[in-house]
């Protein structure tokens, strides 16, 4: 998994730890794709205040990971769900087809439950 990618998860499992102003910065940075010359402007700080604010952020939701692997966990039943899904595969001729269409569909929902 990229790095942006990662923060994106962490962000989605512990951005409401953060503050408000974390949690808006966050999401202009990484998930608004402004620049930090544009966070910066707009904020009337200096690009280096956002920066700070930025790490500051990833660095406490990297600890609540540390402790809580909620994003790891998810990654793991994501994982296990999809290899389940191509394994559906094998059993065609095997299981009926309702059937497989049937486990096909609740293991997508459960793969599609967001936090």
């Amino acid at each position: 998994m990229d790095d942006r990618t990662r923060r994106v998860l962490l962000f989605d499992f512990y951005g409401d730890l953060l503050t408000r102003k974390q949690r808006e910065v966050y999401d202009l940075y990484y998930q608004k794709d402004l620049s930090l010359g544009e966070i910066a402007a707009d904020g009337g700080v200096s690009r280096a205040a956002v920066y700070d604010l930025l790490r500051r952020a990833d660095r406490e939701m990297e600890d609540y990971e540390r402790v809580l692997s909620l994003v790891d966990a998810h990654i793991r039943r994501k994982a296990a769900g999809e290899a389940f899904l191509s394994r559906l595969d094998d059993a065609a001729g095997v299981i009926p087809e309702h059937w497989l269409d049937e486990f096909r569909a609740r293991i997508s929902q459960v793969l599609t439950i967001e936090m």
